[in-house]
Parts: structure tokens; C-alpha cells; sequence
């Protein structure tokens, strides 16, 4: 735990918004992780020490109630079971490690010699799939996802069936019978109401309208499955990518719609534009729940410290984490700020264990020397200082060391110092 943490007793205003629906979302919602799976193929290998911390950081994300249900794994290498075994030596409650293979046999007895109870099995649904990339037809490609599906059931392992590129398959002509025949052979071992079907948006084609169709329809994806063949909410699991930055519109629209899962990645790594942000999805789980649900949302920033130390590098403006996410220049911003520190913000930073920041450029006007003053002096003093001219005598100095700096901004701290050189005996008449 890193020396960042704020103490502090939140409330229902410091939560993001809640969302503004016709009714509240009344199917289980979790997430799920498959940053040690995907992440990884998109970013770089992990060492198993690696991977067990970023393991512990999602147990802590995951909370009392169990937000982040599962976190998936390899079995093939030396280094992948070296790391399943490390991590189910310090298993946690949640999430609960499970396994990614092929549709192969053998695959699956990696995963149960791991001693993994769940695995998700990859089964490619479209005709790029099955015909390029598998050379198979469709009764071939059926046969052999089938046939390893039961052979894992009868090794007693439960599944999550992932629907590789499914935006780009038939649905209702090749998916959805095959499904049904899924559920069949999962009768025989009383799993039918256990087994998981993930809608895997493998190219980021979806899209989250209510409007759009088979098979890019990202509602129209879960609801064929839950209106066509009785699924519930809950063997539903949704799996994009962000190819054309829609990838977080697409899984709140698959949960919304009815899927209960939603698979991501943290910050996002992943294969080509990466993957769903976990952490932009737990932000979201809280304003649907309209509760920290136990959740330690301060380990977001201490899984950017790991990744950072990793080697992995954040735009400034990367959502949530990057330097400037919580950071105003602006003047009107700054302004606001002053007036009530939630008008420019989304929501409390401090929920993060971080603080919103004030850099100042010759965009931030008097409003920026005000905001300063009112660190040093207090607000009401700086409102004086304001009313004095005092503002106006600082203003002029900045502005001149501004126009010095190449990338032509000035820390708070910097403005601060300005002031007390400039007014020196003065600000003790405040």
C-alpha cells in the first residue's frame, strides 16, 4: 500500500452519477478479469511474481461483495503453471483463478493438472474463423468445439464458452443452433444452468445502440441469447476490445441489456487498441450500485505504481489515472473550482486516494493567481487580496515568468512562491 492513501468518510455525492435509466438494473452485475491472459499476449510477458501482485491488487478491487469474480490463466508454458500455483497458494476469496485454453483436449487436461475448477474454452464462431483460420466447415468446427466441451464437463471442470468474433458471424443461422446444442450436451452433467457463454467482440466491431442489429448489436448479442434460448443474466459474459473506441460504451451497453459479466483488462492492455478498462467499469459498477461495496478503489492507483515499475507507460491523459485527470488549467475551470470544487470534477478524487491538481498557463488568468492565494492565505483572504488589486500585482509577474517557460506552465506551488516573493509584507495586511 503506497504512502498516497487519504483517510476520508465518503458519501453518495462523492460517487460518480448515478446512470439515468427507466429502471434500475436488476440482474447481478460483476466483473471479470483477463488481465494475466489478454493483457499480457498485448503488452508483455509476466514474470509469476508479476502476475501474483497484480493478482492480490484485484482481490483488493474486488471487495467484500465480489465484484471482480474471476481472473484467467494459461496453463501452456513452465512460467504459466509456475504462476498458477503461486497464485492459488495465495488464493483469495475473490477472484477466483480459472483457465483460458483452446478447444483441444489436451489443452484441458492442462487445466485440470493445474488444479484450476473453471476454464474458459475458446470456440471461433464466424466464417473468417472457422473457414481461414481453422479450415474447417461449420458442422466440423461444431463437432470439434463440442466434443471438447463434453470432455471438459466429464473432467467435472465448469465452463465459460467464449464466442470468438461473434460480430462478425451468423447468429441466428450457425450461433444460436449451436448454443442450443451446447446446452444439450451440459444437461447430461447438470450443467446447463452453470455453463457461461461469452459474447467475444474479438475486432471492436460492436456497437452498443439499441437500433443496431445482428450481429454488431452489442443489446441485440445478449438479448438473442436470453430471449431465443432461456439463458439467465448470469451465463452471460461479455468480452470486447477497442478498436473503435467504443469498447466501454459496448460493455455498459451488455450490461444494461442483460449480461451479467464483463470482461476486462487493467487500464486496458490488450491485443492492437486493447482491451475493456477494468477500472473504468468499476467506477461504473459503484454508480450503479450507488455504494463502494467494500470496494478499495485506492488500489487503482497502486496497480498504475506496479505497472509503471513494469515498465508500462501512461499518457497524462489516460482516464482515471493519467497526470491530468483530475488536472484544470483553464480559468473558468479554475473559477468553478473556487466556487465549489465538484463543479469541474465527475466525481471526489479522494474516493481514489488522490487529489484534484491546479497547473497554471497564461490560460488560467487572474482566476489561477486566486486559487493560489487562497492555498496560501485561505479563500476568504484571497477574495480580499482580490478586491485589493493584490491579485492583479501577482498576475503580472506570473504571466512574465510563463512567458520564460518552454512548455509554458507553472505548478501551483511555483505561483505560491511568486506570490509570497512579490508581496512580501503585504500579505500580513491580509
Amino acid at each position: 500500500m503506497s504512502d498516497r492513501h487519504v483517510n476520508y468518510r465518503f458519501n453518495c455525492f462523492d460517487l460518480p452519477p448515478p446512470l439515468t435509466l427507466p429502471s434500475p438494473v436488476s440482474h447481478p452485475i460483476y466483473i471479470t478479469d483477463t488481465t494475466l491472459r489478454d493483457g499480457q499476449q498485448g503488452w508483455r510477458p509476466l514474470k509469476p511474481e508479476e502476475a501474483l501482485q497484480i493478482y492480490l491488487l484485484l482481490s483488493r478491487l474486488s471487495g467484500s461483495s465480489g465484484a471482480i469474480r474471476t481472473v484467467e490463466l494459461f496453463p501452456y508454458t513452465g512460467k504459466d503453471r509456475e504462476t498458477i500455483k503461486l497464485i492459488l497458494e495465495h488464493r483469495e476469496r475473490w477472484p477466483e483463478p480459472i483457465g483460458w485454453v483452446r478447444a483441444r483436449k489436451q489443452d484441458i487436461d492442462l487445466v485440470v493438472e493445474s488444479k484450476l475448477e473453471q476454464t474458459v474454452v475458446l470456440t471461433s464462431v464466424s466464417y473468417h474463423h472457422i473457414y481461414w483460420k481453422l479450415g474447417l466447415d461449420r458442422k466440423g468446427a461444431e463437432s470439434k468445439f463440442l466434443e471438447a466441451i463434453e470432455y471438459a464437463l466429464s473432467k467435472g471442470l465448469r465452463i465459460r464458452v467464449a464466442m470468438e468474433d461473434i460480430t462478425r458471424s451468423d447468429v441466428k443461422g450457425f450461433v444460436l443452433p449451436f448454443t442450443e446444442k451446447i446446452l444439450r450436451v451440459a444437461e447430461k452433467y447438470e450443467a446447463d444452468r452453470e455453463i457461461v457463454f461469452k459474447i467475444s467482440d474479438t475486432l471492436g466491431l460492436g456497437l452498443p445502440f439499441e437500433t443496431a442489429g445482428l450481429p454488431r448489436g452489442v443489446p441485440s448479442l445478449v438479448k438473442a441469447f436470453l430471449n431465443g434460448l432461456g439463458i439467465e443474466n448470469t451465463q452471460l459474459e461479455f468480452h470486447g476490445h477497442n478498436d473503435f473506441h467504443m469498447v466501454v460504451a459496448n460493455h455498459l451497453a451488455a450490461w444494461l441489456s442483460g449480461a451479467s459479466f464483463s470482461n476486462c483488462t487493467l487500464f486496458g492492455v490488450g491485443e492492437r487498441a486493447g482491451n475493456c478498462p477494468l477500472e473504468a467499469m468499476l467506477l461504473h459498477y459503484v454508480a450503479i450500485k450507488r455504494d463502494l461495496c467494500g470496494i478499495d478503489l485506492q488500489a487503482i492507483f497502486d496497480a498504475k505504481l506496479l505497472f509503471e515499475s513494469m515498465g508500462y507507460s501512461f499518457s497524462p491523459h489516460h482516464p482515471i489515472v493519467g497526470e491530468n485527470s483530475f488536472t484544470t488549467s483553464a480559468g473558468i475551470h479554475i473559477d468553478g473550482l473556487l466556487k465549489s470544487p465538484l463543479t469541474y470534477l465527475p466525481f471526489n478524487p479522494r474516493i481514489l486516494g488522490t487529489e484534484s491538481k491546479v497547473k497554471i498557463t497564461r490560460y488560467s488568468g487572474r482566476a489561477g493567481v486566486v486559487y493560489a492565494l487562497s492555498n496560501l492565505l485561505g479563500v476568504n483572504s484571497s477574495k480580499a487580496a482580490k478586491e485589493s488589486g493584490l491579485v492583479d500585482v501577482v498576475y503580472s509577474t506570473v504571466l512574465e515568468e510563463l512567458e520564460k517557460r518552454e512548455d509554458g506552465s507553472l505548478e501551483l506551488q511555483e505561483v505560491v512562491e511568486i506570490a509570497r516573493r512579490v508581496l512580501g509584507g503585504r500579505l500580513g495586511e491580509r
